[in-house]
């Protein structure tokens, strides 16, 4: 035979709810509980009605409800179920005289903990179910407590922005929660049954499955970040945690993993790293511009001399022709690194896209041939762009060459403008562009596309999907750092066999139109007799420029650096009518130079030449227009006719510029 239950005696007063419309019931009970040994701190309260008792257990904790019977125990029952809904828990004892055992039974299941006939009320026959329910209550309240532990746990992981998924220990899914429904496309029933190799991607390699495992079947918690593929194909990254799950004894029965969504900060750290290293890969382009463009000068220089020193039926004249071409085209390549490294010399204007795009089409035609079908659409009321007009078609015939070569056998190629305002949400999947009104120039082909695994290295230089021999891998690179030089961005949108798209944008300024026109020195002679003090420090440069002039009639001076043009220029009584130096020389810059001996030959004109970039020439202080400065590479017919626009050039408009 089971020992009776032990019932403790409670160590603080004791919070008891009557519930009756009988006010004298209330009486007798607090007379009866006063008598009560060990319960002469309890507090007795009194609600008459339904919904009176269920606003003093809204409001209150309390130790013990009573209730009085009514018709087949309507109150109590009512009571009970709203006391759940609400998660207020209280063991409830039935007041009852004549119930039957049908309602007994229902109230014992719907949660009453005991029944005390009314009639046989005195201290000891109410002591004791009293402290036993509420002894009950230690126990019951801790399961009721456990119970809406558990339900705010379900529905904090239910509500979670994480994904949840819960395995068992060979690796089946047993649950995942909505996040997970939402993010993956694959809806619990799809899921639940399934191993998580349903979302594998084929992006990490079987090291990292076998590190996972070996880490979690240890009894350890694996930390990474995966690539995982959604339902309908597309990638995307988790911060994924495993923890395993152990039972009483130990033993690893099951594994939680949550992972935490970092798809879009993937895709803006990786638009900043491609940022960084664009960047990096400039400043190493143009570095190696100076120097290429000084070999370069050598080359051509030598080979205009060359082909002046013989005649058209010399049977090297072709050979000498094909030198100076090849260096042209190196030229080219040199302008082309400058532009990637947006360093290029630029001459910015007020711009309407729309008349520049109107001029480039006119021979765009020619370009890609009669078998693709241009199409222009300018943007009405088109807002103007501050750019250099040249290097606007530098871009637009870029990218015309790149769509032509996606089209061998023809297409569509279609160029529009318009205006465009860049707002936060557009901002926060391309973090570096500022929100703001921008002018668009859109390129958009119907070619092969471009692979998605090419498409994070197409703007990088050098890079080329096309045969050995048939392309560069500068046209793209060459558009991306003329675009940013301009203060723009550039983006592309490109599917394997529908074409590709690229979007340039261009900020809007809010000055009046200057129509775009380049600027083309008239046809000259090279001729004439003045004294040129050239100052340059790379020796064949100088001597081939200076055999040049000389030839032309020029009586020159050369000097291999500044210090060395000031002795120069000391020695020598007669006038110097200009002085052709070089900007970056070691001991003395050009400037310097400059400043130091138009003092003391106030008349004489100058001229800077440099290989370097724009924004080390402006470092030394020289460069306020283009109307004194020859970029390198040049040739020496460049030279020559650059010579005399600086030396006819009104003295207001030298002094001015």
């Amino acid at each position: 035979m089971d020992e009776p239950t032990k019932c403790a005696e409670p160590n603080s007063p004791l919070d008891i709810l009557l519930v009756g419309d009988r006010e004298e019931d209330f009486f007798i009970i607090r007379d009866l509980l006063s008598r009560t040994q060990g319960a002469a701190q309890a507090q007795l309260e009194h609600a008459a009605s339904f919904d009176e008792a269920l606003a003093y257990v809204a409001r209150k904790s309390y130790d013990l409800v009573l209730v009085e019977y009514d018709a087949e125990g309507k109150t109590a029952l009512r009571l009970m179920q709203e006391m759940r809904c609400r998660d207020i828990v209280a063991p409830l004892m039935i007041l009852a005289e004549d119930a039957d055992e049908t309602t007994v039974a229902k109230l014992i299941q719907a949660g009453a903990c005991d029944f005390v006939p009314k009639s046989g009320l005195n201290e000891a026959s109410l002591a004791r179910p009293m402290r036993c329910a509420v002894n009950l209550h230690c126990k019951e309240g801790q399961r009721q407590d456990a119970e809406k532990m558990l339900r705010k746990l379900s529905r904090a992981v239910e509500q979670s922005a994480d994904l949840v998924i819960i395995t068992d220990r060979n690796g089946v899914i047993e649950y995942v929660n909505p996040a997970f429904e939402k993010l993956t496309g694959y809806t619990r029933q799809e899921a639940v049954g399934q191993n998580p190799r349903i979302l594998k991607s084929g992006q990490q390699s079987k090291a990292l499955y076998q590190d996972l495992w070996t880490t979690i079947l240890s009894g350890k918690v694996f930390r990474g970040t995966l690539v995982n593929r959604k339902k309908n194909g597309e990638l995307f990254y988790l911060e994924k945690t495993i923890s395993p799950v152990r039972d009483a004894h130990g033993a690893i029965t099951h594994f939680i993993s949550t992972d935490r969504d970092i798809t879009e900060r993937y895709k803006l750290e990786a638009q900043l790293r491609q940022a960084q290293k664009m960047d990096a890969v400039g400043q190493l382009a143009g570095g190696v511009a100076h120097d290429f463009n000084n070999l370069l000068m050598v080359i051509s220089s030598y080979a205009e001399l060359m082909l002046n020193a013989i005649g058209p039926d010399h049977h090297l004249h072709h050979n000498v022709k094909e030198i100076i071409d090849a260096a042209r085209r190196a030229a080219d390549l040199t302008r082309q690194l400058l532009a990637f490294s947006r360093k290029q010399m630029q001459d910015l204007q007020i711009l309407d896209l729309n008349h520049v795009i109107a001029d480039i089409a006119k021979i765009l035609g020619r370009v890609i041939g009669e078998d693709i079908q241009l199409t222009v659409l300018p943007g009405e009321k088109l807002g103007r762009v501050k750019a250099d007009p040249v290097q606007v078609e530098q871009v637009v015939m870029n990218l015309a060459t790149n769509a032509r070569d996606a089209m061998p056998n023809g297409g569509k190629l279609t160029i529009e403008t318009s205006n465009v305002n860049l707002d936060e949400a557009y901002v926060q999947e391309h973090s570096i562009v500022p929100p703001g009104d921008y002018v668009l120039l859109a390129v958009s082909d119907s070619g092969r596309g471009i692979q998605p695994e090419h498409l994070a290295h197409i703007f990088e230089p050098f890079f080329t999907t096309k045969e050995k021999g048939k392309g560069t891998g500068l046209g793209l690179a060459t558009v991306y750092g003329i675009v940013k030089q301009n203060g723009g961005f550039i983006w592309v949108y490109s599917e394997p066999g529908l074409g590709t798209t690229f979007k340039i944008y261009l900020p809007q300024v809010g000055h009046a139109m200057d129509r775009a026109v380049a600027r083309h020195f008239p046809e000259i002679s090279v001729q004439g007799w003045e004294t040129v003090l050239l100052v340059e420090d790379e020796e064949a440069v100088r001597r081939a420029a200076c055999e040049f002039l000389t030839l032309c009639g020029y009586k020159v001076l050369e000097a291999k650096d500044g210090q060395h043009g000031i002795e120069v220029a000391r020695s020598y009584s007669g006038p110097i009518h200009l002085m052709i130096t070089d900007v970056v020389m070691p001991h003395m810059s050009g400037s310097q130079l400059a400043q130091q001996l138009t003092l003391e030959r106030p008349s004489m004109r100058v001229m800077f030449v440099s290989g370097y970039a724009e924004k080390t020439i402006l470092q030394h202080g020289v460069l306020e227009s283009s109307a004194k400065f020859l970029q390198k590479p040049f040739t020496l017919k460049a030279l020559g006719q650059k010579i005399r626009a600086v030396l006819q050039a009104d003295p207001v408009e030298i002094a001015s510029s």
